[in-house]
């Protein structure tokens, strides 16, 4: 099998890629990419476990499914391209981010830096149809990122896991929550971040509670500009 994950993450995802409903997986997506227009491009369906490696992951925001519309989707949850408008919720991820650390807003919405710090930004399903939210939902991608998630929480080092909204929350099956932490509210979407998810305070908590076990905490400002060129080499690096 050709190895399209250069880092540790290929060694942990191995036996997922080589089960059946992988397989079946494979198939429907060569279809979808053949006769739709899929989101993010093939090469960056696993860019969230590219740019953070499994043994450097400290923290997982756990997101849905990609964004739906042209250019969106980098294959990160809830980051988008430097060229591409703020979307809703991330604005919101913005502004708990100025009232909880005072952190001002960029004016863009790339969150490669944060997968670099070591923060796994991952969706529980990667790829969707343009225009069509859920579209592959069931089609076997939760159990791979299912088994992403149980991996984490198995490993040695705990890790902060982020989970907002109910499809993000019910994965706390997953998690060995006596030695890992576990942050939830209700989803930044403009349609519940005002039932908890605003007042939160995920990312002062997050960084407390990695000091709390010994490692360096995020540093949550991105920067203030990031052109589409470098985007791009970060997410082909």
């Amino acid at each position: 099998m050709r190895r399209f994950i250069d880092n540790d993450w290929w060694d942990v995802l191995k036996p997922e890629f080589e089960k059946e409903y992988y397989q079946r997986l494979r198939v429907f997506l060569v279809h979808e990419y053949n006769n739709h227009y899929i989101h993010p491009s093939m090469d960056n369906i696993f860019e969230a476990f590219k740019l953070t490696p499994f043994n450097k992951v400290k923290v997982v925001i756990l997101g849905q499914d990609p964004y739906h519309e042209p250019h969106q989707a980098q294959g990160l949850s809830f980051s988008v391209m430097p060229d591409v408008k703020i979307p809703p919720s991330l604005q919101n991820i913005y502004k708990e981010l100025y009232n909880d650390l005072g952190i001002k807003p960029v004016h863009h919405g790339c969150l490669i830096k944060w997968a670099k710090e070591g923060v796994l930004l991952l969706n529980s399903v990667l790829t969707v149809r343009n225009g069509q939210a859920f579209s592959h939902k069931g089609k076997g991608w939760e159990r791979l990122t299912d088994a992403a998630i149980q991996k984490l929480s198995e490993r040695k080092k705990p890790v902060v896991f982020i989970l907002w909204g109910r499809a993000a929350r019910n994965k706390i099956k997953l998690i060995d929550t006596s030695k890992n932490v576990v942050l939830q509210s209700a989803h930044p979407s403009p349609l519940s971040a005002n039932r908890g998810f605003f007042g939160s305070r995920p990312f002062s908590k997050t960084n407390e509670a990695l000091k709390a076990l010994g490692e360096k905490p995020i540093d949550w400002q991105l920067p203030e500009h990031v052109t589409v060129a470098q985007a791009k080499k970060d997410l082909e690096a």
